[in-house]
């Protein structure tokens, strides 16, 4: 009998031993599972909260910086009038520019620079931007227009009286042809006149129009060929002598503007653009020496 008794007490400990071993998986199981989806709820909530503060940020209109590449003849109504002016309607965008040659202004573009907007001296360079796919093409308008003139240093005893009269000149400063469009219709024009060839001798070439300008403004050129609104910037130290003479130029000075189409700033840039359409902006443009390009 005590045997008997042994036997069952035995048979119901190894019988609570399996139980107790058989319930464990189940209660560690629980935990793990509470665990994931704790985490799972948390990095859920983490991303609702990421997106909803990004789209506050822009809501509350972060501060971006756009890059306007302009045509060195816009520098002096860009800096000293149009920026500011554009900053103060729109206070979380900064403008900044760049002013070159507009040949040289589409080289950079094509090979990287992260312009915004780009307003050249010429159709040609934003045609070619155009034709490359790299322009906002629905964007592009002839804004601006300009006139070429010649000019010398401020009281000159040259005796130049007309544009033809630039052979008179024993040095004379215009832009490179290559990459500068006053150069281009420089040359267009006195080609025209067919004077081209005999002044390049005496000619030196400068790498925007603006270093034209400077040369001859510092007497170092006798004479030189530059935009009418260059000339106005520094009217105390350089005279107007003519204007390119009717028919010596295959077609107007015009500047266009336009969104350089990969930007990352479009919307920012496309207010500039339209900024610049405005009566107030062209009123501007107007002090400075443009007129209306359409």
């Amino acid at each position: 009998m005590k045997k008997s008794i042994c036997t069952m007490m035995a048979a119901v400990m190894a019988a609570g031993m399996l139980a107790g071993c058989g319930s464990k998986p189940a209660q560690t199981a629980a935990p793990t599972t509470a665990a994931a989806t704790t985490a799972a709820e948390t990095t859920a909530a983490e991303t609702e909260a990421a997106e909803t503060e990004s789209e506050q940020g822009e809501a509350s209109g972060e501060s971006v910086e756009i890059l306007v590449a302009a045509a060195a003849s816009l520098k002096n109504a860009y800096e000293d009038e149009l920026i500011p002016m554009f900053q103060k309607q729109y206070p979380n965008v900064t403008v900044k520019g760049t002013y070159d040659s507009s040949g040289k202004l589409q080289t950079q573009i094509e090979e990287g620079l992260e312009a915004d907007v780009f307003m050249s001296a010429a159709t040609k360079q934003m045609k070619a931007l155009d034709e490359e796919g790299m322009i906002a093409s629905d964007t592009i308008t002839d804004l601006l227009e300009n006139k070429i003139v010649l000019i010398v240093p401020a009281g000159s005893e040259a005796g130049l009286e007309k544009f033809e009269d630039i052979e008179k000149a024993e040095s004379i400063a215009l832009g490179d042809p290559a990459s500068v469009p006053a150069g281009q219709y420089a040359q267009e024009a006195l080609t025209s006149l067919g004077i081209w060839d005999s002044i390049q001798e005496k000619v030196s070439f400068g790498t925007n129009v603006t270093e034209v300008l400077n040369q001859v403004a510092a007497a170092s050129a006798d004479a030189g060929i530059v935009y009418a609104t260059d000339a106005a910037s520094m009217a105390d130290q350089v005279t107007v002598v003519a204007e390119a003479p009717e028919g010596s130029l295959s077609a107007k000075v015009i500047y266009p503007v336009a969104v350089v189409k990969n930007t990352a700033h479009e919307k920012e840039a496309n207010d500039f653009v339209e900024f610049l359409k405005t009566e107030e902006a062209m009123a501007v443009f107007e002090a400075y020496g443009f007129s209306a390009g359409n």
